[in-house]
C-alpha cells in the first residue's frame, strides 16, 4: 500500500526577500562599523570642538545633550553647527566654529542657554559668572599686524566670507556681514575692538618708545573664548586664536 502523504516541498527563498536581508545586513555593519569608527575621536580628542556657552564639562556635555538642534535655531547670528557624521557620539551635538563665525556673546539673555531643555547648557554657571567656552591666544605673533605697527583697510574678511557681527552702531539687531563692513585703522586693533568682553584683550606698547606702532594683543582673565577675535583676525590663518575649553591659569 502506497504512502498516502504527499512529498514533501522544500521551501524556496524568495529572491527578492533575500535581497533586503542582504541589504539590511550590510546597512548594519556599516552602521556598527561607523560608530565604532566615531568611538576613538570623542576619546581622543581628535576633533575638539568649541562648544556653545555654559555646556557642561565635555563627557557631561555629550551624555545630556539630546541633539535637539533648539540652541542652533535661536543663535542670532547662527554660530552654532550641528556635528557631522565624522563626529563620533559628538554627531549632532552642537558646537562653535570660530573662524567661520564667532559667538555672539553679547546677546541677551544668552538664547542658546535659556533653550536648552536638558541642562547641556547650564544657566547656572552664567550665573555664576564661571562661563568659559575657552581663551584666547596669540597663536602667530610674526603675523599679527600690530606687532608689526602696520595698520588695516578695507573689511576684515573680504568675499566671500559670510561670517557677522552686530555692530551697536549701525543697527544693534541686525548682524552685517563682515565682507560689507569696511575699517581705516593706522594700527590694527580689530581682536580688541570688536571684542563683545569688556577688558577681554588690550593692546599694549612692545616698547618705551613713543614713536613705536607696534602694539601686542594681550589676553586677560576676562576672556570667555567667544572666538570674535579669531574670526575678524585679517591675517591668514588667524594670528590670535581660540584654546578650546581652556581655563585661565593653564599651563
Amino acid at each position: 500500500m502506497s504512502d498516502p502523504t504527499p512529498p514533501t516541498k522544500h521551501a524556496t527563498a524568495n529572491p527578492k526577500t533575500r535581497r533586503q536581508i542582504m541589504r539590511s545586513l550590510t546597512m548594519g555593519g556599516a552602521i556598527i562599523g561607523a560608530s565604532l569608527f566615531g568611538f576613538f575621536p570623542v576619546l581622543r580628542k581628535w576633533t575638539p570642538r568649541l562648544r556653545p556657552p555654559g555646556a557642561l564639562p565635555e563627557r557631561e556635555f555629550l551624555a545630556a545633550c539630546i541633539k535637539c538642534g533648539q540652541c542652533v535655531q535661536v543663535c542670532p547670528v547662527r554660530a552654532i553647527e550641528l556635528g557631522d557624521l565624522d563626529e563620533g557620539f559628538g554627531v549632532g551635538v552642537p558646537f562653535i566654529p570660530p573662524r567661520a563665525q564667532a559667538c555672539d556673546f553679547s546677546c541677551d539673555a544668552v538664547q542658546c542657554v535659556l533653550s536648552c531643555p536638558t541642562g547641556a547648557l547650564d544657566h547656572a554657571i552664567i550665573k555664576k559668572e564661571q562661563v568659559r567656552m575657552g581663551l584666547a591666544r596669540l597663536d602667530r605673533p610674526g603675523t599679527c599686524l600690530a606687532r608689526k605697527g602696520e595698520g588695516y583697510k578695507g573689511p576684515a574678511r573680504p568675499a566671500p566670507f559670510k561670517g557677522v557681527h552686530r555692530y551697536a552702531e549701525i543697527d544693534r539687531w541686525k548682524p552685517v556681514k563682515l565682507a560689507e563692513y569696511k575699517y581705516d585703522l593706522d594700527v590694527c586693533d580689530l581682536c580688541v575692538r570688536e571684542c563683545p568682553v569688556a577688558n577681554a584683550i588690550t593692546m599694549e606698547p612692545m616698547s618705551s618708545d613713543p614713536g613705536d606702532r607696534r602694539r601686542t594683543p594681550v589676553v586677560h582673565e576676562a576672556c570667555v573664548g567667544c572666538g570674535m577675535c579669531e574670526m575678524i583676525c585679517p591675517t591668514e590663518a588667524a594670528s590670535i586664536v581660540i584654546d578650546i575649553r581652556r581655563k585661565w591659569g593653564d599651563a
